[in-house]
Parts: structure tokens; sequence; C-alpha cells
């Protein structure tokens, strides 16, 4: 069988959770990429006051689908006291996370990456990038300098002490005479990763292996991004973006599986856009419509609780999702959120100083001067949260979904109708073979609209 990537077609938050937790039951492993715990999924199971919210930070989604098997990849980076907190967080309320495998050449964030990032933002002041402050971007950065601590470090005493022991010579240097910190402790540092590392052990695995055995054995893999594909370190809104490979491209560095099984990519795209942390954007709203769709969506960080920005949909940034991760099918979620709008602007192109470019800008400054170009649709009023069937739709909420499947160039599988487990309309089946969604129509994109 061959693998299947989801990634974010935005800045993130579009919900990937959700998606991941419904095809979670057809697929025998959850693989995270990329990414650490500077971002989180929210899934909800169950309906009304049943319904249970699990906020998940580190952990793959799939640990809650209990028969599957959850993997956190070579590609991620590991606060080991965030990983086990969620543990006994989902332990605490009946869930088993005993499946949880870790790969042994994943990174590890340690205190003084947390510390780094933390002062490194404080120090840049207005030309801050907007981390978390949770040491992901140090630990990608000692992991491309080989100085990093890996999983398999922690088993070996001797060489963590001596890794360890090489990256504070350099770091407590910048620590006590550019940022006027303390030095950091070598034992301090070592005693802290010590601590995890026999809880650790029997989680480790070569994951590489095991899920290159599972898709021999006809197995099926799903393979979850952190972060979105506007945030990749490569294509997004440099240099406000993430410090990994967010796209469907990041899914073999980051899991060890080649690029040849991989047969299917999913995308997630909220029905209007956010985003959380600094960097262009360019149909946000500053107004009573923005508030609208931040309150209505409940539209604060899973993981920082930060509020986010919020805007109308971008489809020039759906278009380019689909051509950077070669996307089969869209799921798009928080469609109910829009209920209520006499009319939904949707950005079909951008206005650069006069020039119309219906493509994402090459140019950086281009595109923080876009100003988006909206096409209107007709909004719709009816209580959308119990639909089951994409006919079950009003008309006007159908045409909205048509259009933005026009838009992107890519059918849209799956549809978001309320924040439950089941609130989902499968308009397709994407367990399908990527060579059957192919055969949906690619529309280029329409030439109407005007500058807003």
């Amino acid at each position: 069988m061959p693998a299947i990537v989801l990634v974010g077609a935005q800045w993130g938050d579009e919900g990937k959770g959700k998606a991941t937790d419904l095809l979670g039951s057809s697929v025998d492993y959850v693989v995270k990429f990329n990414g650490g715990n500077n971002a989180g999924h929210t899934i909800v199971i169950g309906e009304g006051e049943a319904a249970q919210k699990y906020a998940l930070h580190l952990l793959p989604s799939g640990i809650l689908t209990p028969t599957c098997t959850p993997v956190i990849g070579n590609g991620v980076v590991i606060d080991l006291g965030v990983l086990f907190e969620e543990i006994d967080g989902l332990s605490a309320r009946g869930v088993d996370p005993s499946r949880l495998v870790v790969s042994a050449t994943a990174h590890v964030i340690t205190p003084y990456n947390r510390t780094l990032d933390k002062v490194t933002e404080r120090f840049l002041g207005k030309r801050k990038i907007g981390t978390t402050g949770r040491g992901i971007g140090p630990t990608y950065a000692d992991k491309m300098s080989r100085t990093g601590i890996r999983v398999q470090d922690l088993f070996d005493e001797g060489i963590l002490r001596q890794k360890v022991e090489g990256a504070l010579e350099v770091k407590n240097q910048v620590l006590t005479k550019i940022y006027n910190r303390r030095a950091v402790e070598v034992d301090e540092v070592v005693q802290e990763l010590l601590s995890y590392a026999e809880r650790l052990r029997p989680m480790v695995a070569d994951t590489t292996l095991l899920l290159q055995q599972a898709l021999d054995r006809g197995e099926t893999v799903l393979l979850e991004a952190g972060q979105a594909t506007l945030l990749d370190v490569d294509f997004g809104t440099y240099p406000f973006v993430t410090s990994s490979s967010a796209t469907a491209g990041g899914a073999c560095t980051g899991s060890g599986i080649p690029p040849t099984r991989i047969d299917q990519v999913i995308a997630v795209l909220k029905a209007y856009s956010t985003r959380v942390g600094e960097g262009p954007f360019p149909t946000e709203l500053h107004d009573d419509m923005g508030e609208f769709l931040r309150k209505t969506g409940a539209e604060y960080g899973t993981t920082t609780g930060r509020p986010r920005r919020c805007g109308w949909l971008d489809t020039v940034v759906g278009r380019y999702a689909t051509r950077v991760n070669g996307v089969t099918d869209f799921v798009v979620t928080k469609l109910d959120v829009l209920t209520g709008l006499e009319k939904v602007p949707v950005c079909v192109a951008y206005d650069v100083d006069g020039v119309r470019h219906d493509e994402m800008p090459v140019d950086q400054s281009d595109y923080h001067h876009a100003t988006p170009v909206y096409e209107e649709l007709p909004g719709w009023w009816e209580d959308i949260s119990g639909c089951r069937r994409f006919e079950d739709l009003p008309a006007n909420a159908q045409a909205y979904v048509l259009r933005v499947e026009e838009l992107v160039g890519a059918r849209v599988s799956a549809i978001g109708v309320g924040p439950g487990r089941d609130a989902i309309i499968e308009r397709f089946d994407m367990r399908e073979t990527a060579a059957a969604a192919r055969t949906a129509p690619r529309t280029a994109p329409a030439t109407s609209g005007t500058a807003g």
C-alpha cells in the first residue's frame, strides 16, 4: 500500500488533527514528521455535554485511535518533558499511549535551546519572528550545524556528556557575553536528559525500518505535518516561518519513507484564513468581521493560547499549496463559521502596485505589499452543523465549496461543519487511489474580482 501525506494548506491551525482522526480508523500508522511542541491539534470526540476535547502538541493525532500505531519520526524535535506530560495527561483520561514509537534519530530539545530561543526573540524587538519560545528553532539549528542531541544519545552517558560539553562551549559564551545571562551547567543538562532515558527506552525504534516494513506488508501509513505550507522553511513566507519542512517533501526526509512510496497528498484548508505570529497576511481583517471570525471560530492557539489573526479565504495560497505539495484531495474545515454572512468574500488574486498576480509573487517585498482581489459569493443562514451529505448543505454553501474547488485546482473531498469528531461531510472517499483522485478537473483561476 502507498503512504498518504496530510499537510496544512495555509499558515497552520486548519484542523489537520480532525482530518487525521477521520482517516485514523483506516490507516495502520500515523507519523508526525516535522516540528515539535510549537503547534497543536485539537480533536473533539463526542457531542454535547459528553464531548471530550483533546489538545495534542507533540503526539501524533493517531494516539487517539486504538487501531493504529502513532510514530514520532526522525524529523521531529522532542521536548521530553512535554512528551511525558502529554502521555500522562492522556493516560489519566483513559487513553492508552503505550503504542507510541519514537525515532532513535529524532533530535531532543535541551534546556539551553529553550533559553536561547527566548532571549534571542526578545533581543530582536520589533524584528522578532514570533516564535513560541520553546526551543524549536535553536534545536533545528543545532541539527544542521551537527551539534545536536539525538534520542539515541540519552542511552550512552559518555557520548551525551561529550556532546553537551561541546555545545555549551559556544552557547555559554553567547548567553553570558552577548545576552548577559548566566551560563548553563553541563551537569544540569545531562541530569535532566538522563532522567527521561529509562522511561523513553521502550518506545525507541528504527522507525524508518519499521515504516518501510509496514508498507511492504500492505499496511497504510499516514504522514502528518506539523505547521503548514506557508510556514515551511523553504516555501513559506520567509523569514516568518517555522524551522522545518512542513510540505509533502518534508514527509520523506522526516520519516525516511521515499517519495516513490507516496501516492496521495491530502491538504487541509480552513474556509477562511488565520495566522499566528508575525509576517505578511494579505486578507487579514482588522475590523468587526475579523473579530467575528475569531470569536465564532474560537481562533486561539492550541499550544500558546494566542489570539489568531483572521481574514478571508485566500485561494492564491490554496493554489500554491496544491502546486508545491502535489495535492490530490482537500479537506475544507470550519465551513459552519461562515453561516449567517450575507456575502462571503474570497481572494482570487493579488494587486501589487497595479499589477495583477494570480499566483504567489516570488518577491518577498511584493507579497508584503499585496492587496487582495476579492470575488464575493452569496452567503447562507441555515445551520449546517447537522449536515452529513453534500446535498444536505444549503445551495449557497454548496456553491461556495464548488467555487473553492475550482479556484484551488484539486477536489474537495471532505468538509468540516462543526467541532465534533463526526461533524464532517465525506464528499469523496479519500481512501481511493491517487489515480482516481486526479480525475477531478483542474480549472484555471477566474479573472473576475475586485481589489479590496
